[in-house]
C-alpha cells in the first residue's frame, strides 16, 4: 500500500516536464513565425526615395516643318437667287397651288392661282366703259372737224368750234383715264396667276387653298442654287485677308465637302455697328449638292511660309500665345515655354527655338516637374497637314 503514493508523485512529474516542452515548443514556433513575417515586410519596403527614381512617360519625337498663317471663318450658303411669291396687287382667296418643296420650275410655269372672278367681273366692265367712252370720243372729234370746216365757209362760230373742241378732248381725257383703270385692272387680273420669276426649285410652301392672301402675302418660295454663295462678316482688321481673288477653301457642314474657290466680292466699308466687312465666295453648284441656308467654314491663308516645329496638340499646355512642354534632356524632365505660331486640327506649331528630334513628353506629363528623372518610351506620330494651320487668337 506504500508505493502508490510515489508511482502517483513520478506521472505527476512527467506530465509537467512534457507541458513544459510543448509550450517550449509553441513559443519557438511563434517566435519563428514572427521572425518570418517581420524578414518578409522588411524585403518589401522600398528603400529608396520616390523622388529619386524615375518617372515613367511616353514621348514624341519633335519635327522641323513650314507653318502659313490662315484666318478661319463662319458664315452661311446663299442660295443666287431666291423669291417669295405671291400677289402684289389684289387680295383674294387661294384656288389652287400647284407645286410643293423641291420641285423643278421652269420661268413661267404656274405655281398658283387666285378666285379672281370679282376681279374679271370688274375687268369686263372697265373695258366696256372704255369701249363707249371710244366710240363717244370718236364722234365727238368728228363734230370738232366738220365744224372747223363749218367757220371756214363762215357757217360757224369760233365759239362753236372751240366749244366742240374742248369736249373732243375732254372725252379724249375721259377715255385716256378709262384706259389707265384698265390696266391697272388687268394687272389685278394677271396677278391671279402666279408664275416662277426663272428657273429653279420650290423651297417652301406657305398656303394652302382655301387660305386668303393679300397683296405681299407669300404662296411659295422659288430659289435658283445653280451657283451658291458663301457669305460671312470678318472683323474690320482682317479687311485685307479677305481681298478679291483671294484663295479659299470652303467646308461645308451639311455634306462634309470641302471646296476650293476665290473671293468674288468685297465690302468697299465696314458695318457701322458690328465695325465688320461683308465679302461673299460663289460656289458652282451644276449638281445642286450643296443645301443652302445652311453653314459653312471659310479657311484663307496669307502671309508667306515660315519655318515651326510641329507637335500633337495633347504635348503641350497653350495659355494664350505660349505652350509648355517638357523635353527629355539625358533621362532628365525639363520644362520649356514657347511661342505659339498656330494649330490646325490636333497638331501646335511651335517657333523652331525647340530643335527638331528633341524628346518632348506626352502621356505622364502632368506628374512631371522640373528637373525629375524620366524613364521615356517613344511613340510614333504622323502629320499630313502640310504645315498650313490658323493662327491661334
Amino acid at each position: 500500500m506504500s508505493t502508490l503514493p510515489a508511482v502517483d508523485g513520478r506521472m505527476a512529474r512527467g506530465a509537467a516536464r512534457q507541458a513544459s516542452v510543448v509550450i517550449g515548443i509553441g513559443a519557438a514556433v511563434a517566435l519563428a513565425a514572427g521572425g518570418a513575417m517581420v524578414l518578409r515586410a522588411e524585403a518589401k519596403t522600398n528603400k529608396v526615395a520616390l523622388a529619386s527614381s524615375a518617372k515613367q512617360a511616353t514621348f514624341v519625337r519633335a519635327k522641323a516643318t513650314t507653318f502659313r498663317e490662315s484666318r478661319s471663318y463662319v458664315g452661311t450658303l446663299h442660295s443666287w437667287v431666291e423669291a417669295n411669291v405671291g400677289p402684289q396687287f389684289i387680295s383674294a382667296y387661294v384656288d389652287t397651288v400647284l407645286v410643293r418643296p423641291g420641285a423643278q420650275v421652269k420661268r413661267g410655269e404656274v405655281l398658283a392661282t387666285l378666285d379672281c372672278r370679282n376681279a374679271s367681273t370688274v375687268r369686263t366692265a372697265i373695258t366696256m366703259q372704255a369701249r363707249a367712252l371710244e366710240a363717244k370720243q370718236g364722234a365727238f372729234a368728228d363734230e370738232a372737224r366738220r365744224t372747223q370746216k363749218l367757220l371756214d365757209g363762215g357757217f360757224a362760230s369760233a365759239n362753236e368750234v372751240e366749244q366742240a373742241l374742248a369736249q373732243s378732248a375732254s372725252e379724249l381725257a375721259q377715255l385716256e383715264a378709262q384706259r389707265a383703270t384698265m390696266a391697272h385692272s388687268s394687272l389685278e387680273v394677271d396677278d391671279c396667276v402666279l408664275r416662277a420669276p426663272f428657273d429653279g426649285e420650290v423651297g417652301d410652301r406657305f398656303i394652302d387653298p382655301g387660305a386668303f392672301a393679300r397683296p405681299g402675302t407669300a404662296i411659295v418660295s422659288v430659289l435658283d442654287r445653280s451657283t451658291a454663295r458663301f457669305a460671312a462678316d470678318v472683323p474690320e482688321v482682317d479687311f485685307g485677308v479677305v481681298a478679291p481673288k483671294a484663295a479659299v477653301r470652303i467646308h461645308v457642314d451639311a455634306t462634309g465637302l470641302d471646296i476650293d474657290g476665290a473671293v468674288a466680292r468685297r465690302a468697299p466699308h465696314a458695318d457701322q455697328d458690328t465695325r465688320t466687312v461683308h465679302f461673299e465666295v460663289d460656289i458652282p453648284n451644276p449638281k445642286r449638292d450643296i443645301p443652302v441656308d445652311t453653314t459653312g467654314e471659310a479657311r484663307i491663308p496669307f502671309g508667306d511660309d515660315k519655318p515651326a516645329t510641329v507637335l500633337p496638340l495633347y504635348a503641350a499646355t497653350v495659355r494664350g500665345v505660349r505652350a509648355t512642354v517638357f523635353v527629355i534632356d539625358q533621362g532628365r524632365a525639363r520644362a520649356r515655354t514657347l511661342a505659339v505660331l498656330g494649330e490646325v486640327g490636333d497638331y501646335l506649331f511651335l517657333e523652331p527655338t525647340l530643335e527638331a528630334g528633341a524628346a518632348v513628353v506626352t502621356e505622364g506629363r502632368a506628374l512631371l516637374n522640373d528637373g525629375d528623372r524620366v524613364e521615356g518610351r517613344e511613340e510614333t506620330t504622323t502629320t499630313s497637314d502640310g504645315g498650313k494651320a490658323k493662327v491661334a487668337r
